[in-house]
């Protein structure tokens, strides 16, 4: 809504009518100085109204003051049964074809808007911001529920689409855009943590089949790629949001409940509207491709300037995308810790500004496509304190079958372990602690000797529920662990609840050792009364409570300390 329609002049900026509440801590509509309304008539209504409550079309709301209401009744000619009903004083919704598309191609967005919404109240959100969404049919590819029982799952895309005012020099000439920039947001079920999982674009991937929502309603099935480009999965073969978040699960094997996308715009409308971002540079910048200049140590960046950085690759590092998605992450984290500060939270001008810039380069799927849906989301997530948001990148070796090093795969020992301490929900934040826990419950079942790994024989079954556990757990047992005498026996004759491990007494040693590399619990270990024979194996049943190669039954998953990982509270000078 702008000025006019509230009867305010046209230099008066919307975000300065809006005044915090003490009493209600929401922020409301100054009416002191509207047309035709005398500063005590418009104190004195704003004190009656305070206290009331009424319904808006999608739920309950606060009270709209009553000036307000009767002048955008009477604006229109309607009556204030028409007003009450939301029809008078509300923005309509752009319709299909007036709405600017959205490229979708920067996280800066999803940041901001996460982290303001639960700062602005519901109706500024309703007023304002429900039309600046654009939404994306995705079928069944994600969740229609805002918000589920467990961890949620937001994939966040960015294109490299040519889209906005002065953004002809970024991305490819002519595109329907790729999926450039992608971070799979992973929120604890408690809302204690969160993990951010950063997928690089050059990530050579199987894109699976996926079936999109054409604009008639009918769908179409765009046949999948074998081995390219991870980001070819975005805008290239009329592939949308949906098959993206179909190959993230096929890699990972987390499923996304949601997709948000943003364009290059909003990295320079959002970081010029939170007053800048802080950064940091090791070394003095100046790099004549993207026209950025910085100096070492700490600056401040918006505009054109930020998206000349978060765009940049030879400026840092040895000039490859994975040391940009580094500078990515320390510039998200930054802008997390500003979005979050007194300055911004404190400021209705500021915060207003925001979430109008951010709902304006949002395009989202129909899941969340609302401002009270987005709202909901916001509010969840912004429960996760700073410092237990951690960025990590998938680890990756350079591709074996090139000659010339272009793409890279997923690390054979490293990424399996991450994907499956995110699937357990376990966050990044409290692996050592757990790890602790669960070493001192382990103490009891493991005295005794313990035989080396290269000595431990065992067949490995899969009565659970994942697909492939079995030689996955096979090949994390020969890779990490040195346990080379171990086979892969396919599946179990039968499901079972919880894992268990058949051993004989002369191999209680082996049993020990496999005990402790996987963290099996007590309950788990079965011992016979007959002694094995030669080369007799154990037998390793994987059951419903196991979660992954890597991930002990009573504890987190064993992450490796050569994945780098960053907390978004923690600065941190770009190389």
């Amino acid at each position: 809504m702008d000025a006019q329609s509230r009867g305010r002049a046209d230099d008066i900026d919307p975000a300065d009518q809006w005044v915090l509440n003490p009493h209600t801590g929401n922020y409301e509509l100054r009416l002191d100085q509207s047309a035709g309304e005398s500063s005590a008539a418009a104190r004195t209504a704003t004190a009656e109204d305070s206290g009331r409550r009424g319904e808006s079309p999608d739920g309950p709301r606060r009270e709209v003051p009553a000036q307000r209401s009767r002048r955008s009744a009477q604006k229109d000619g309607r009556g204030p049964e028409a007003s009450a009903a939301g029809g008078a004083g509300r923005r309509k919704r752009k319709a299909p074809k007036a709405r600017r598309k959205k490229a979708l191609m920067w996280t800066g967005g999803v940041t901001a808007f996460v982290v303001v919404a639960a700062g602005v109240g519901a109706y500024v959100l309703y007023e304002r911001f429900n039309g600046n969404i654009s939404t994306i049919d995705i079928g069944d590819a994600g969740n229609n529920d805002v918000l589920s029982d467990g961890p949620m799952n937001i994939l966040i895309i960015g294109t490299d689409k040519r889209t906005g005012k002065g953004n002809e020099g970024y991305g490819d000439k002519g595109s329907e855009g790729h999926a450039d920039t992608n971070i799979l947001f992973h929120v604890s079920e408690d809302r204690t943590n969160a993990t951010a999982l950063s997928i690089p674009r050059d990530l050579m991937t199987d894109i699976p089949d996926c079936e999109t929502v054409q604009p008639d309603g009918s769908t179409k099935t765009i046949p999948g790629t074998p081995r390219v480009r991870f980001n070819v999965s975005l805008g290239q073969e009329g592939r949308n949001p949906g098959c993206t978040m179909q190959t993230v699960e096929a890699i990972t094997g987390i499923k996304p409940d949601h997709f948000m996308m943003v364009d290059f715009n909003a990295v320079k409308e959002l970081t010029t509207a939170v007053g800048g971002v802080k950064v940091c540079m090791a070394k003095p910048i100046n790099d004549p491709k993207s026209h950025l200049e910085l100096p070492q140590g700490e600056s401040t960046v918006a505009g054109e300037d930020a998206l000349a950085l978060l765009r940049t690759r030879h400026s840092f590092g040895n000039e490859s995308d994975l040391d940009r998605i580094k500078v990515q992450q320390q510039f998200l984290g930054s802008m997390i810790r500003e979005m979050k500060s007194s300055d911004t939270l404190t400021n209705p001008t500021k915060l207003f500004k925001l979430a109008d810039a951010a709902t304006n380069a949002l395009t989202v799927d129909q899941g969340i496509g609302s401002a009270k849906k987005l709202m909901t989301l916001a509010q969840e997530i912004g429960k996760v304190d700073a410092k237990n948001i951690t960025f990590v990148t998938l680890p990756v070796i350079d591709n074996p079958a090139e000659t010339v090093k272009a793409t890279v795969v997923p690390h054979p020992t490293q990424a399996e372990p991450l994907f499956a301490m995110m699937r357990s929900d376990t966050s990044l934040t409290e692996v050592k602690q757990k790890e602790k826990a669960a070493k001192s419950k382990q103490a009891a079942l493991l005295k005794g000797p313990k035989a080396a790994p290269a000595d431990v024989r065992v067949d490995v079954l899969n009565g659970g529920e994942i697909a492939g556990a079995a030689g996955a757990t096979v090949t994390w047992l020969q890779n990490q662990q040195g346990v080379l005498k171990s086979t892969n026996k396919a599946n179990a004759p039968e499901k079972i609840k919880k894992t268990t491990l058949e051993y004989a007494p002369n191999q209680a040693d082996q049993a020990r050792a496999l005990a402790e590399m996987m963290g099996l619990p007590a309950a788990a270990m079965k011992q016979g009364t007959a002694d094995a024979e030669g080369l007799e194996a154990m037998v390793l049943t994987l059951g419903a409570d196991f979660k992954g190669a890597g991930i002990p039954i009573t504890g987190p998953a064993k992450i490796s300390d050569d994945v780098e990982r960053a907390s978004a509270d923690k600065a941190v000078c770009s190389k």
